[in-house]
């Protein structure tokens, strides 16, 4: 079945993005949820019709993206942990704080669209996370984690 996403949904596509699922997920999940509505012809054309009128502000958006993402290539983290003598991290390091260091820098990103690379940091040490500005652009961040 054939479905217009309204929404990001991960592992599946980005907002306004036609996609194939199987009947029981669209109609079970995706369009009571309201991630997305069904690709009917008549749906199909005003999907269309809508992505003209939005190219123009697409360009703008995407632009200010590259903007920010200029900006924040040179940057560099440095988010504190409490460790074990032997440099294990009590807990572990998760988006929440990468973005709240990004704050920090003067970036204002949500939490949602920084990707780490495994999915528990659990040493000290220096890492990279993506961070998705845009459906088309993303911009890897340094970051490092030092015992506090």
């Amino acid at each position: 079945m054939e479905v217009i996403l309204l929404q990001d949904t991960s592992k599946l596509g980005q907002k306004d993005d036609i996609v194939v699922v199987r009947n029981g997920y669209a109609n079970n999940y995706l369009i009571p949820k309201g991630y997305a509505i069904a690709a009917t012809p008549s749906a199909k054309k005003m999907h269309s019709e809508n992505l003209k009128q939005r190219a123009h502000k697409e360009e703008k958006i995407k632009a200010n993206a590259q903007e920010i993402a200029a900006k924040m290539a040179g940057i560099s983290l440095v988010v504190g942990a409490k460790t074990s003598t032997s440099g294990k991290i009590f807990g572990s390091v998760n988006t929440i704080q990468i973005a709240e260091a990004l704050k920090e820098k003067g970036f204002e990103v949500d939490r949602k669209t920084i990707t780490l690379p495994e999915d528990q940091i659990k040493e000290v040490g220096k890492y990279k996370a993506v961070v998705r500005l845009h459906r088309e652009v993303k911009v890897d961040v340094d970051f490092e984690i030092i015992a506090e």
